[in-house]
């Protein structure tokens, strides 16, 4: 036994990670094992092929929703999401959210059916990028931070006069 260690410490080591080792592969492995079905890839319209996004597998489709594209029966939705470059239609039962719109963003999550039209569990709608929460909104106008839009700041000279609605 060439190939051990000398020193009884040394070896007493080697043996505690080599007894370890097969375990925390063990734990990896069972961990990956269990996390496999809450693994929701998400698309886009034109990446949401066939082969990319069978049939009945859940995933999270998104895009923008399509101008004029948006049919509602009772409490059931119809749809199309759009990435500039295909589409895909969209069928949710329940609900949208208030930000939900024509032109907004939205993510999808479900499954597509064989005909390939995307049936929705979940629709989120994405708020744009000037969104900004109250408090933080009132955090920047006690700092004298606020620029809405780009404009000059609130302490400026023309601040209070060039940011007043018309």
């Amino acid at each position: 036994m060439s190939w051990l260690p000398k020193s009884p410490k040394a070896r007493r080591r080697l043996w505690v990670v080599a007894a370890a080792a097969p375990v925390l592969a063990v734990a990896v492995g069972l961990s990956l094992w269990a996390m496999q079905d809450s693994v929701t890839f998400f698309f886009s319209p034109s990446e949401a092929t066939a082969q990319a996004a069978p049939e009945g597998r859940v995933i999270r489709l998104g895009g923008l929703v399509e101008t004029g594209s948006v049919q509602q029966h009772g409490t059931t939705v119809a749809f199309s999401v759009t990435d500039n470059a295909a589409t895909s239609r969209v069928i949710y039962e329940g609900d949208l959210p208030d930000l939900f719109r024509e032109g907004q963003g939205i993510v999808a999550q479900g499954r597509f059916g064989p005909d390939r039209v995307f049936h929705a569990d979940t629709v989120l709608a994405k708020h744009d990028e000037t969104y900004m929460p109250r408090e933080v909104a009132d955090r920047l106008k006690a700092k004298g931070e606020w620029r809405p839009e780009g404009g000059p700041r609130p302490d400026s000279p023309a601040g209070d006069s060039a940011q007043r609605p018309l």
